[in-house]
């Protein structure tokens, strides 16, 4: 696992404005996704095989 100091995140494309944002890492074997406002609460970190569903649900529930 890695940690967050490890991980380079970026805030998320499907972030709409700084009340509501995500920031997205990825790292070799998966990504990671943090709630902006709240980085201190660690992240969550996916296998690929779950990434391309987690964006796949949220490109069809937009």
């Amino acid at each position: 696992m890695h940690s967050s100091t490890q991980l380079n995140f970026r805030k998320s494309s499907f972030s709409s404005t700084n009340r509501d944002c995500v920031e997205v890492a990825d790292f070799q074997g998966g990504s990671a996704v943090r709630d902006t406002q709240n980085r201190d609460d660690g992240h969550l970190a996916f296998a690929p095989q779950e990434w391309v569903a987690l964006l796949s649900t949220a490109r069809t529930n937009r």
